[in-house]
This record gives C-alpha cells, structure tokens and sequence, in this order.
C-alpha cells in the first residue's frame, strides 16, 4: 500500500505493549501484514474487528481491499468503490490510529499545559487535535499520570474556533458541566454527550462565540468518524465514551483542548511552576499589606474581571482598603496550568479564604496570569 508500509513496518515492535487501545493495535497488525503481504492474516485479523465492531467503516474498507486483492494487486487503502471524500477520511483515520501505536509518546513525559493539578482536581483530559488523541491523566500528589487515552474526531476545519458555526473545536482550557444521556438526544449524538463551559471567560473577552460544543459519541449506524468530521465537538466512539464516563467529575474535570501537546519532562515544570507559584503568594501578601498600590502592582494594565477594568477595579480596592484595620487571606487547593498555545498566559484556579475586620467569606476564583515584560501579573479574574 502506497505510503503506508514504511510507518506499518516501524511499528511491528510495539504491538506487543501492553496498554495500547485494542482496535488501533489490531488495525495496526491488520495493515502490517499487508505491508508483508500476510492478505490471509490480515484478513483474519480485520474480521475480528469487523464482528466485533460491525460499523466501523475503516474496517470494512480494508477488508473491502483484501477481497479485491485477489483479483488485483494493493495500492493504498481505498481500493474498493467508495467516493473520494469518504476515503481521504478514512486513510486519515487508518494513519493517526497506526501513528499511535507507531510513534507512542514516552511515559515519562507530560503536557506542559498542566504545572499542578491542586488537590480539587481529580482527573484532567487534554486533547491533541494534531494527532486525534484524547489523553486522560490522573491527580497523583499535583502531578498528572496518563491513565488512558482514545482516538478522537474534531472539527472539520481543526482547532481554533472563533465565531459560531465555523466547524472548529474550540483552543482552551475548559470544564465539564454535565452530562446528557443518549435517550434525551438525537441519535446523532450516540450513547450520550459531556457538555463543556465553551466559551469560557478568555473566549468572551477576546470576542469568540458559539455554543453547544461538547465530548459526545457517535451514530448508532457508526463505529467511529474521520480525524475531521464534527462541527467542532470532540467525538468518540460510544464504547470509548462509556469508559472515558469513569474518569470525568462534573465540574470538577478541566478539559484541555491544544492544536499540539508540547511534552516535556516532570522536572522541567519546575522553574514555571515555581514562577506562578511565587507571583501568587506575593498578590496574597500585598493584600494583606493594605498598601493599594502595591497590590496593583499585581494586576496588568489591560485587567478586567465580570464588571471591571483595571482603572475601576483599582479605585475600588483604594475606597475598600481604606475602611479596612486588617486583611488575612488564604488559598488552598490551587491549581496551575498553562493556556493552550499560549505559553505566556496561565489559568491559577484556587480556594480563597478571606478576611479582615468587617468581612470573612469563602469562595473560589480563577485568574488569567499575564506574563509582562519577565513578570506574572493577573489579567483577567472571575468567582467561580
């Protein structure tokens, strides 16, 4: 199969590792006897696949292929009669479920997007649209551990959604909301959908709309959909979203979605960590100070959060802490990520405990960090 074989040969040797989804690595094998040429082999394994996903069209294409070998030697994937449209997809579909298992990540190596997942957060998902990928890491003491991951269908037109209706998945760091069962959906949403907080608060303050965009599963007559087939939801095959169901708390599960993971070592996070984590404790003790000014220093120019920009917000914290003898606060639970493609923009989510002569409450915030000429300042900031 033209194209194919030297990325099927390269992948021979991990088909053995355990862990790796169960039809990428029969697919995998299925196309690596072609590439041998094992027709027989590789029509036994695909029929395997076929009996246990009956609707999965790559499948069927490929067995498609192997009938007609007999007749004619194998190009590439999409021998048989199916439009031109339908194959591209599905070639697709074949090449990021092989480069899976063909090109798998290193263990040790993590999204750099997420610096400390705070004791709040028991579990993260972040998307690869590059590679079709949804990864499921696990909290283990702040530090994220890959527990599973599933091929995944984004936007026909790719990551980066910017106005309703542009059919692309949405770039950003957002949350699950709830959860919808298939029986109250069409059936084009399969066995169910996570909703997801898009547009979250950085996608209204820089003008971006739409709605709707959620983690759902496929039609009952389908197994699973091209790497660029949705209108801008993440879609997975309904068996794949039943077992993704056990890692997601509502509203307790961000959602990072990045047109291409940076990994990197757990020790390289260290030095940005240390940054956000030291910028956070000096807002905390310039409030407590109840020099004003000094707290502003803390915040960019171009803050705003829900009612205010900067200069409003200043001349508000200037009437407050005027009336104030003291200021104590607290934070706990704090988690520290990176916004997708954004490496000089961070989300800092975290319990607060505030208070002073007159006022005590509790609340949690999230705040849009900014760094501005080498230093971390709050851009944006919201209650949650």
């Amino acid at each position: 199969m033209r194209g194919l074989p030297a990325l099927i040969l390269a992948l021979i040797p991990a088909l053995v590792q355990a862990g790796t989804i169960e039809v990428d690595q029969l697919l995998a094998k299925s196309l690596s006897d072609i590439a041998q040429s094992r027709l027989g082999s590789a029509l036994d394994t695909v029929e395997k696949l076929i009996q246990k996903y009956p609707n999965f069209r790559l499948a069927q294409l490929i067995k498609g292929d192997l009938l007609l070998a007999r007749a004619r030697a194998l190009t590439d994937i999409g021998n048989a009669p199916v439009s031109t449209g339908v194959i591209a997809g599905l070639r697709e579909e074949a090449r990021q479920r092989v480069r899976a298992i063909a090109d798998p990540l290193p263990e040790h190596l993590i999204p750099l997007n997420l610096l400390d997942l705070g004791d709040a957060i028991p579990t993260v998902l972040v998307v690869d649209a590059s590679r079709s990928r949804l990864y499921v890491f696990e909290n283990r003491g702040g530090l994220p551990v890959k527990a599973a991951e599933f091929y995944v269908t984004i936007g026909k037109d790719g990551a980066g959604k910017a106005r309703e209706g542009d059919n692309r998945t949405p770039v950003g760091i957002y949350h699950v909301t709830g959860f919808k069962p298939g029986g109250e959906l069409s059936d084009f949403y399969g066995s169910g959908a996570f909703t997801l907080s898009y547009p979250n608060e950085w996608d209204v303050r820089n003008g971006r709309n739409g709605h709707g965009i959620w983690i759902h599963g496929t039609p009952s007559n389908t197994y699973s959909r091209p790497p660029r087939a949705s209108e801008g939801c993440v879609v997975l095959a309904n068996d794949d979203l039943k077992a993704l169901g056990k890692y997601i708390a509502n509203g307790r599960t961000p959602v990072v979605i990045t047109e291409r993971i940076e990994w990197a070592a757990g020790e390289a996070l260290a030095p940005v960590r240390g940054e956000l984590t030291e910028a956070l404790d000096a807002w905390r003790n310039d409030w407590e100070s109840l020099d004003t000014e000094r707290l502003l220093e803390n915040y960019s120019a171009a803050y705003r959060n829900d009612t205010q920009d900067f200069q409003q917000f200043a001349q508000s914290k200037r009437r407050i802490n005027a009336a104030k003898q003291w200021v104590k606060v607290d934070v706990s639970n704090v988690s520290l990520m990176l916004y997708p493609d954004r490496p000089n923009l961070a989300v800092v989510t975290f319990t607060q405990r505030y208070r002073s002569n007159n006022v005590s409450d509790l609340t949690r915030k999230r705040q849009f960090w900014s760094r501005e000429a080498g230093r971390w300042k709050i851009i944006h900031e919201t209650q949650l």
